[in-house]
């Protein structure tokens, strides 16, 4: 690359291409196993799958699989989920599922019994006298895997000379650790099939400047103007903020002219239509809009009217919110991802957060999860598992459907001889531009190009 390109790569404020290889070829996607996903942190479930001792859950990535298990009330430790004698698997995945969980005291081989402890010791080999001396603890022990957690959530690394969990993360670990995500428990959680590489299912969701389009029913709610910003590895997506009065009356619609009820409107709508990103104290705090303020409130007051009793419903119920500085509410923006496939679309009292992986070694193909994030009163959280959810399936009601409109149409038109590289938005879609700057410092190809060149070419 040329020095304007490398300095293109490095801010990415100009400009840039991206080309289709990393989506659609064979090679790339059977390359990504070595060279990404067995170097890169992962997440794999929530701390709370793992209740108890012996309690453990399983993560298939390609052709690895590993088993994470709760050895202490306070421990866990991640293995391959692979017997040392022949190589079959511990754990067997049930047939259209993406995993496997439950409690075990130990860990037993179907094939010929070989037997470990939740460490990961082999405690038991049936005739073990035959091999002599030849076997020890050290070439019988579960091949160990990294596992660390943060926000709530598990996470393992195969690559054993891999960086600590916490320095992968930053920055958005700080910048998260103020919304309290491990006290927010799982409200629900859907996955599926779908006929895209992983990379475009998560660029459906990591910026906004596709939802004035995708989403039109949300256009007359607002018109604030999205930004996508990266640091390192990671990227964060946000609104620009009004600078002034005038500039908010002007920015958020009123497609009632009044506030209160466009707010209430917006609110009902969301519970409604995705069940994600809003809470029923929110929205019942909305609908009192009308009847707590006069019809003439500005709509910043009606802003801060409204949160501040959701809030305080919330406490009488026994949900205490964080309470986070609004500059740094502000720098946090609206959800962060975490390279290479984990979004976090965090709020005060719920998270939308969404991931993918290959399906396989087909760069057509991924699986997809969401799962959605609230704060509950002690003893009424939920207890919910991974539920199968077809593109179609009327559970994802009308908003997650749009998005998944354009998943499997631009896999598809990304094959076009008529196309030949994407170009993101400089400043609203910088996020995806910054995946793949990442992609290619691990893969090694495929770095975003300064458009400008690209052009001249």
């Amino acid at each position: 690359m040329t020095d304007s390109e490398v300095q293109a790569a490095e801010d990415l404020s100009a400009p840039v291409t991206i080309g289709v290889e990393a989506y659609l070829s064979e090679d790339y996607a059977r390359a990504e196993r070595d060279k990404l996903w067995r170097k890169v942190w992962q997440q794999v479930g929530r701390v709370e799958d793992l209740p108890k001792v012996g309690s453990y859950l399983t993560y298939d990535i390609l052709d690895d699989s590993v088993v994470v298990v709760r050895t202490g009330p306070d421990t866990l430790k991640a293995h391959h989920n692979v017997c040392m004698h022949r190589g079959r698997r511990l754990v067997d995945i049930p047939d259209n599922a993406k995993s496997a969980c439950g409690h075990k005291k130990s860990f037993v081989c179907g094939f010929h019994g070989w037997t470990y402890d939740l460490d990961g010791r082999c405690v038991h080999i049936p005739e073990q006298q035959d091999w002599q001396d030849a076997l020890t603890p050290e070439n019988t022990h579960l091949a160990p895997v990294n596992v660390d957690t943060w926000g709530g959530w598990i996470w393992i690394n195969m690559d054993p000379h891999c960086e600590p969990l916490r320095d992968y993360l930053e920055p958005a670990a700080t910048m998260l650790d103020p919304f309290g995500l491990p006290n927010m428990r799982c409200k629900w959680r859907k996955w599926l099939r779908f006929g895209c590489n992983w990379k475009v299912a998560m660029e459906a969701f990591n910026e906004t400047y596709h939802v004035a389009t995708t989403h039109p029913q949300f256009n007359k709610f607002s018109t604030f103007r999205g930004w996508a910003k990266a640091h390192g590895k990671h990227s964060n997506i946000g609104y620009d903020a009004p600078t002034d009065l005038a500039e908010t009356k002007s920015k958020i619609r009123l497609g009632s002219g009044d506030p209160r009820i466009s707010t209430a409107e917006m609110q009902i709508y969301t519970l409604e239509e995705t069940n994600a990103t809003t809470t029923k104290t929110l929205v019942e705090a909305a609908r009192r809009l009308v009847d707590e303020l006069p019809e003439d409130t500005p709509a910043d007051e009606v802003l801060r009217h409204w949160l501040s009793s959701a809030r305080r419903d919330d406490a009488a119920r026994g949900v205490i919110w964080p309470t986070i500085d609004p500059e740094h509410l502000a720098k946090s923006g609206t959800a962060w991802q975490i390279f290479p496939n984990f979004q976090i679309g965090q709020g005060l009292t719920t998270a939308l957060c969404y991931s993918a992986r290959p399906n396989g070694y087909d760069p057509n193909s991924c699986i997809f999860e969401a799962s959605c994030y609230e704060l509950y009163p002690p003893g009424e959280e939920p207890d919910t598992e991974w539920v199968y959810m077809p593109e179609d399936d009327p559970g994802w009601r009308t908003v997650f459907p749009q998005d998944f409109s354009n998943m499997a149409a631009v896999q598809r038109g990304m094959k076009s001889l008529g196309f030949k590289a994407t170009k993101p938005n400089p400043y609203m879609e910088r996020s995806t531009a910054n995946l793949h700057r990442n992609l290619a410092a691990y893969m090694g190809t495929g770095a975003p190009r300064e458009l400008a060149k690209e052009s001249q070419q």
